[in-house]
């Protein structure tokens, strides 16, 4: 339904589109709904959320009236059994209706994948080789894919990559400072939450005019935290690398890190890759300073000394780049402003913004402050005036 307009409900004779996003414990969906002879329409959006722990599902309209909103039985314990009850819920709500495609969100689709892509044997086993390149996120995103094809076997699928809006970047921006025979195996920054800066350079027209076609820096902030660099709606840099270890410090994660101390932890301490690959993705970052709380809402609120820590030390906000900024970002004018409680505490003078080693131009004046909100559902930056950090992957 278009915007003003008033939903019909339901209609066995209309065309439906569902789109996924699949986590560790979270199934994500929207509902498209195309009335005989019109356009795309939001029919709902939901989640299952818990999966594992205390599922629960829970799904709006388009106007915001809810849809559902129950506990679920323990048994969903994975993603396949979250879209086996999803399933369930779209049949009672949506019988006989026609589905005419499935959209996926998968995290890396590599250097080969630089747009949407139609899924086909071929391609899901070149995405399957990206797996150890973002562990926490690939596996449930094909799983989603492996699933709705044994159920839909003949529905086309779609996959959006979160690293596909970097491609085209300057090459300074992909280098990693490593032999070139390395390089050639696929080690380069990719850059990761493209879908994300993708929509924010989509609405910045609408949104924030006067800087839309400047140089902006978008931040994408929650479990998962990175920055973007977009010059004329485009990336040309991104905080994250060849992994999304990399950059800002995040909930699990520790961000830029020293290689030398994954060496010290395999040659000194003993730990295998396995070990490193739990401590690195999943107790690191926030849980890993603090040992409360991945979470920066549940560290302000904590007494704990430690819980302190992830917010005033400001270090642990500055990415650190070992390639410099490319030529295109110097002169950059603005800046997208994380909510309060995000941003890097004032030093003396009450500056509310430093900027960080690498990535200095004489050039680049204090960002201005310019503010840019993204939708419910549709990830991505800061909502104005906000004074809590909201929870994003």
């Amino acid at each position: 339904m278009s915007a003003g307009s008033a939903s019909t409900g339901p209609r066995s004779g209309d065309d439906y589109a569902l789109v996924l996003n699949a986590g560790s414990s979270s199934l994500k969906f929207c509902v498209y709904r195309r009335p005989e002879a019109d356009a795309w329409h939001l029919e709902a959006r939901g989640q299952i959320e818990g999966i594992g722990t205390s599922p629960r599902l829970s799904a709006k309209g388009e106007t915001g009236e809810r849809l559902a909103d129950e506990a679920l039985d323990a048994e969903v314990r994975d993603g396949r059994a979250a879209l086996d009850r999803l399933a369930v819920w779209l049949r009672s709500r949506y019988a006989g209706s026609r589905v005419l495609g499935v959209g996926h969100r998968v995290v890396h689709g590599g250097a080969r994948f630089a747009g949407p892509t139609v899924v086909t044997p071929a391609v899901l086993e070149e995405l399957r080789k990206l797996v150890p390149l973002a562990p926490l996120h690939q596996p449930h995103n094909l799983g989603a894919i492996e699933a709705v094809t044994e159920r839909l076997p003949d529905v086309p699928q779609v996959a959006c990559f979160d690293t596909a809006f970097h491609r085209g970047q300057p090459a300074v921006a992909e280098l990693v400072p490593l032999p070139a025979d390395i390089r050639r195996a696929g080690v380069q920054r990719y850059g990761f939450h493209g879908l994300s800066y993708e929509y924010i350079a989509s609405v910045l027209p609408e949104v924030a005019p006067e800087i839309a076609r400047g140089r902006v820096i978008v931040a994408h902030l929650g479990s998962g935290a990175s920055l973007c660099g977009l010059h004329n709606g485009k990336s040309v840099d991104s905080s994250f690398g060849f992994t999304a270890l990399d950059g800002l410090c995040m909930g699990t994660r520790p961000g830029a890190l020293d290689p030398g101390v994954v060496l010290y932890l395999i040659q000194t301490l003993g730990l295998g890759a396995k070990d490193i690959e739990t401590i690195l993705y999943k107790k690191s970052g926030l849980i890993g300073i603090s040992g409360v709380s991945n979470d920066m809402r549940d560290l302000l609120e904590s007494v704990e000394p430690a819980a302190r820590l992830p917010w005033t030390t400001s270090s642990i906000a500055r990415p650190r780049r070992s390639v410099p900024w490319p030529r295109p970002w110097a002169g950059s004018t603005a800046s997208s402003s994380p909510p309060a409680s995000a941003r890097t505490r004032p030093r003396s003078g009450g500056a509310s913004a430093r900027r960080a080693p690498g990535w200095e131009s004489e050039s680049i004046p204090r960002p201005t402050g310019a503010r840019v909100r993204a939708s419910p559902g549709r990830g991505a930056a800061c909502r104005p005036g906000s004074s809590r950090p909201t929870r994003s992957s």
